[in-house]
């Protein structure tokens, strides 16, 4: 099992990701920021390394405005070396990648032209991942996307959007999420079902939304969505939720005890975490310290 975060790490001193504005786009500031977000990854990696933090999401501005008509540059061939590099580094250190492109990714949508964008947005995170030469346990995770006023049929048309518009190149890496109001477990499965897309079990939208399926049956239904020998084992997305805030508010920290709960709950399956939690590698340390002492207890006891 390995345990990780998302996109930005507070530890290191530094600003991680680097953006501009669209309106003060050049191709000078272009080149600086995504030399300065690649050294910076990698700066990321071999801090999570050395605190044995082996999963890690990058962050989707990483090459900032890559799918967008105002970017004409060929950063593809211009950082190819730099992605080797990061991939071999990755490859050679037995991390977990995975990708989530921005809610504004719509396969499902009623306009053709957020569909067309969304897919150019697909189209830059599989290229990203590929660039880098890591296999297909390297994820892009979305959600299903809206219902329209009516969940069936706009679950129909990302089936039928799926099967016709997306590239190979984007099904190989592609995996949905359960969400926390509009799509459960249950809608992804039957979206499974017609496509075989893993599903990429949320379990704090699970809480929020769909509870009445217990969480180890809820785990082990999407472990079965996952071809291990392709993809990898499972991915899961983890956090808890903000005390007096909002139903459905990601939580500052690792609530410690419903962790360990859930760890113990869940103990024969095997998969990959992400912490979605604000305070980001701080509770990936505090997961860790948890299981080390879950594993030295059931040590001690077989």
């Amino acid at each position: 099992m390995k345990i990780g975060y998302p996109c930005i790490n507070h530890s290191i001193g530094k600003k991680t990701i680097s953006t501009f504005r669209l309106s003060s786009y050049t191709e000078e500031k272009f080149i600086q920021c995504v030399n300065y977000n690649l050294a910076t990854l990698v700066e990321i990696l071999k801090f999570n390394v050395a605190n044995n933090f082996m999963f890690f999401r990058i962050s989707s501005d990483i090459i900032p405005f890559a799918s967008h008509p105002i970017c004409k540059f060929d950063w593809k061939e211009y950082f190819k070396l730099d992605l080797i590099k990061i991939g071999q580094l990755i490859k050679e250190q037995n991390i977990r990648i995975s990708m989530h492109p921005d809610q504004f990714v719509l396969i499902n949508a009623k306009s053709q032209d957020i569909v067309n964008n969304s897919i150019k947005e697909l189209e830059y995170h599989t290229d990203f991942l590929n660039l880098m030469r890591l296999d297909y346990s390297a994820k892009v995770q979305i959600h299903i996307g809206g219902i329209y006023g009516d969940k069936e049929k706009s679950r129909k048309q990302f089936i039928s959007n799926y099967k016709t518009l997306l590239s190979e190149n984007i099904k190989k890496r592609l995996v949905i999420e359960n969400d926390d109001h509009l799509y459960n477990l249950k809608d992804c499965i039957e979206i499974h079902k017609s496509t075989e897309i893993p599903i990429l079990f949320d379990v704090f939208h699970h809480i929020c939304f769909d509870n009445n399926l217990p969480l180890n049956s809820a785990l082990q239904i999407s472990n079965n969505t996952w071809n291990h020998d392709k993809d990898g084992i499972m991915m899961i997305d983890y956090s808890n939720q903000q005390l007096n805030q909002r139903k459905g508010k990601h939580s500052y920290t690792l609530d410690i005890k419903e962790f360990e709960k859930f760890i113990l709950s869940v103990s024969d399956l095997d998969f990959d975490i992400i912490l979605e939690i604000k305070d980001k590698e701080k509770s990936v340390k505090k997961a860790i310290e948890i299981m080390n002492k879950i594993n030295l207890s059931l040590k001690s006891n077989s």
